[in-house]
């Protein structure tokens, strides 16, 4: 994820590589805020827990199964993913490798 701000004109986008972990690299709490609607092989998910379009993959959380730190287990899913931010409506610019 960059800390670069989208050029005038350029389409309001989320980034690449995102995690809801806050303690994660990826987190972002300020795009976090806006809601991230996510597209995993076609169909709308809301129980991502992170996800890399680029790399085309998403982790989910693997049933109620905790780690032995507390955190919940995630199964890492491939497959083409799109990313859009959810308060610019139903026309909003999708992130699409």
């Amino acid at each position: 994820m960059s800390d670069e701000t989208p050029a005038a004109g350029a389409p309001d986008v989320p980034p690449d590589h995102l995690a809801i972990d806050p303690s994660s690299p990826h987190f972002d709490a300020d795009l976090l805020r806006r809601g991230i609607g996510i597209r995993f092989k076609g169909a709308v998910r809301t129980n991502i827990e992170e996800y890399c379009i680029s790399e085309g993959w998403v982790r989910v959380q693997a049933g109620r199964t905790m780690d032995r730190h507390g955190r919940p287990l995630t199964l890492k899913l491939n497959g083409p993913v799109e990313a859009w931010f959810e308060d610019l409506g139903e026309d909003a610019p999708v992130a699409k490798a």
